[in-house]
């Protein structure tokens, strides 16, 4: 089989991890990296013996499929750029900064038959998996994603950058609409939103409680999900799950049995990748596809909405 043929569009913090991992990835060619700061390109491309692009164009011209990841404001010009050039697309999060453009997106994709994959790798963890597995019914979600401030995601707030993992998780988890946001942030450390918390309401009764901060001294992954008969609580970064349930002898509840699970599987990233080179092999939907991102997308925006009408 032939190998794909990837490029690297964008080799900042997340870019670099993306081309480690498609340079070790069977089934992928990595041809090579573009970015608009030329060390930084030739750095990245040198690492991995590969070519370093000056012009976009000429890289698009030798790959099959690239991930883009650029800042934010640049997704859809770069993104759209690239469909129209026929290449298949893996975009960081979030997918745009506005739905108008994760529209525009989307369906030029639709429209010159490519892939449109975006970033939301903690679908891809095993530990989420493990526990969506289980998820029966939720009532109500905890999640904490606490971190310190990292300058590779100045151009955005908060909710943009780190809750819309967490959205994501919860969307797919609670397939259902929302019908209230309740929700607080505060700017701390820069002019934009540093600190967050949203309180979602859906149609079905389950209530999700995200928190998220960048402005933590620890660092903190964690999702826990109540639902009938017990509970499950997740670390994303040790990928450990324990699932706690409730016991019953003679039909009478006696108490509380824990399951701690190892999850096992691909480092998240290289899973993400396998899921993008497989969709663009047999032209399927990718697990974290276009949909699903615009969907986390107008939460995250109606999030920001509710945070500005409190501060009015």
């Amino acid at each position: 089989m032939l190998s794909m043929r990837v490029g690297v569009v964008g080799v900042g913090a997340m870019g670099r991890l993306h081309a480690r991992a498609y340079s070790e990835l069977d089934g992928c060619e990595l041809v090579g990296v573009h970015d608009i700061d030329p060390d930084r390109s030739r750095e990245v491309a040198g690492r991995h013996q590969v070519e370093s692009f000056s012009d976009l164009d000429s890289l698009l011209g030798r790959v099959d499929a690239v991930t883009v990841a650029v800042p934010t404001p640049d997704h859809h010009a770069v993104g759209v750029h690239c469909l129209h050039a026929g290449c298949d697309l893996l975009i960081e999060k979030p997918l745009a900064p506005s739905l108008d453009q994760a529209d525009s997106l989307i369906a030029t994709a639709e429209k010159e038959g490519r892939i449109l994959q975006v970033g939301h790798i903690e679908r891809y963890n095993p530990a989420v998996e493990t526990m969506a597995e289980r998820v029966d019914r939720p009532g109500f979600i905890e999640v904490d994603r606490l971190g310190a401030l990292a300058p590779r995601s100045l151009e955005t707030d908060v909710v943009l950058d780190l809750m819309i993992h967490d959205i994501d998780i919860v969307h797919w988890l609670v397939d259902d609409e929302v019908v209230e946001i309740r929700a607080v942030g505060v700017a701390i450390l820069t002019e934009a939103i540093d600190f967050a918390n949203a309180r979602l309401e859906f149609a079905g009764g389950c209530i999700a409680n995200l928190t998220a901060s960048r402005v933590s001294v620890n660092r903190i992954r964690k999702v826990r999900v109540f639902q009938p008969e017990g509970y499950l609580s997740v670390d994303y970064t040790a990928q450990t799950v324990e699932h706690h349930r409730l016991l019953r002898t003679a039909g009478k509840p006696i108490g509380i049995e824990t399951d701690r699970i190892e999850a096992s599987g691909d480092e998240p990233l290289v899973a993400q990748l396998k899921d993008f080179a497989r969709a663009c092999a047999d032209r399927s939907r990718p697990r974290a596809d276009g949909e699903s991102a615009r969907r986390a997308l107008a939460t995250a925006l109606d999030i920001l909405d509710a945070i500005e009408a409190r501060m009015r």
